[in-house]
């Protein structure tokens, strides 16, 4: 391996010398030494493509299970209103939810479908009726229990 390949990008890099592979989970915007390791890019020209906008980010993908998100569900928000405020004041609030890890605005029965891993159905309830149906403007919800994930984060077709 090349010596600039294994110089952190701009901004440093995470090591896992001290065994602390949680850090490497929680930084997705830095690139961890030997996470490229066996892949001939030399560090500029990776560099560029963060640069240029065709790598937006590098993260580890955990597994579920192991870090006790086992549950993976799916919720369709419809609003009780469909304005810009609404919109906006719905979005702002879903950000603070860590448990969602997707949220997209949709043509459809709702006007937002949640992405959302918990532990398990219990936990889901608890946040269901705490926090979901808390949410400024929510009038419905309709909850869909994934019970097979049959593809998730495919890469792009490049």
């Amino acid at each position: 391996m090349s010596a600039d390949a294994t110089e952190p990008r701009q901004g440093g890099g995470v090591t896992t010398d001290d065994g602390d592979n949680h850090a490497v989970a929680r930084d997705a915007g830095k690139e961890p030494l030997g996470m490229t390791e066996g892949i001939r890019v030399s560090g500029w020209r990776t560099q560029r493509l963060f640069d240029e906008g065709f790598i937006a980010g590098v993260r580890a993908e955990i597994a579920p299970g192991p870090v006790g998100l086992a549950a993976l569900v799916m919720v369709g928000v419809v609003l009780d209103r469909s304005t810009p405020e609404s919109f906006a004041a719905f979005e702002r609030a879903v950000l603070e939810l860590k448990e969602v890890l997707d949220c997209n605005l949709v043509a459809w029965d709702f006007r937002y479908l949640l992405k959302i891993r918990v532990k398990d159905m219990a936990d889901f309830n608890k946040l269901h009726g705490s926090k979901l149906i808390a949410l400024r403007g929510v009038r419905q919800s309709r909850t869909f229990f994934v019970v097979k994930n049959v593809k998730d984060n495919a890469r792009l077709p490049l």
